[in-house]
């Protein structure tokens, strides 16, 4: 039976079928002792630098035995900063996802003033230290910051709270979204959005049946990216949190201070549970890009076959 090769495969990112392999099977000149070489410098950084710390985290936290670390898992104020890390993950990141669309939108096809400002101002979370993003927070909702005469007149407390947990999440998190759409949207243009202007639909058919399945392959690779960093956020939530245990504290805050206290079989337990959430986002990440592939390969093959 012969192999189909599907033309336009490797612009399209997707795998070559065995004929496209065969012609490209060696697309630089070095040897293949140096392609060996190569990927082994890579799975033995790899191995140092995640697998090795990962195995450690789990051999720690199991090393007093199954009963020590099941106790650990169940001790309350763990349990409480994991909600309280799911929850800050669970505002965050559908407030910028909206954020991210709109601000892709507007820059993209709204053709906006001040595009690169607005690009700029989009990416200084991740230029800015998330230590630096804190400070900033208190010097503007603590009680003695810009802000602290009215929050106290109008008996309103921000900093040391959930509420200034959610804004510094939502600060630090902010660019994930919209750097995804951001390109994605820039390459897809606008001439979709323009025909269905033509032929009489609104704003929110435009994107609903146009710009929507575009992008959500895009949006979803962005959201799992915003997920984790939102869950994993530590350096500005250390700073406006205050570390209330059982109150203000995440599951990375609360594994310092387990650490700092020589607790060490309670601080690798909810190490490992923090790892094991990274570990589901990034599986999540792996199957959303699986999905991808294999939904633009049909896409193409379908096109391939009407054309035939």
């Amino acid at each position: 039976m012969a192999t189909t090769v599907v033309p336009g495969a490797r612009q399209h990112g997707l795998p070559p079928g065995p004929r496209a392999r065969a012609q490209t099977s060696a697309p630089t000149n070095e040897s293949a002792l140096a392609r060996r070489v190569l990927i082994g410098v890579a799975l033995a950084y790899l191995f140092v630098f995640l697998g090795l710390p990962l195995y450690v985290v789990f051999q720690e936290a199991l090393k007093k035995g199954l009963t020590a670390y099941l106790t650990a898992l169940r001790e309350p104020e763990l349990l409480h900063a994991l909600r309280l890390t799911l929850l800050v993950a669970g505002i965050a990141v559908p407030l910028n996802v909206v954020f991210g669309i709109a601000a892709a939108w507007a820059i993209t096809k709204g053709r906006v003033r001040g595009r690169t400002l607005l690009i700029a101002l989009a990416d200084l979370p991740l230029a800015v230290s998330p230590v630096i993003a804190g400070l900033t927070f208190m010097l503007l909702f603590g009680m003695q910051g810009w802000f602290g005469p009215w929050l106290r007149a109008h008996d309103i407390k921000i900093a040391f709270t959930v509420t200034a947990v959610v804004l510094a999440t939502i600060f630090v998190t902010l660019p994930f979204v919209a750097r995804e759409l951001i390109p994605l949207m820039e390459e897809q243009g606008v001439t979709e959005e323009e025909a269905a202007v033509t032929l009489g639909a609104s704003g929110w058919q435009i994107f609903r049946r146009v710009t929507a399945p575009n992008i959500r392959w895009g949006l979803l690779y962005g959201i799992v990216l915003c997920n984790a960093r939102a869950m994993g956020e530590f350096g500005a939530v250390s700073v406006v949190s205050g570390r209330i245990r059982g109150q203000t504290t995440t599951l990375p805050l609360h594994i310092e201070i387990l650490y700092n206290e020589y607790d060490f079989t309670a601080a690798f337990a909810a190490s490992s549970l923090l790892a094991l959430l990274a570990v589901v986002t990034l599986a999540a990440k792996h199957l959303l890009e699986r999905s991808h592939h294999a939904a633009r390969a049909r896409i193409i093959q379908e096109q391939e076959e009407r054309g035939a």
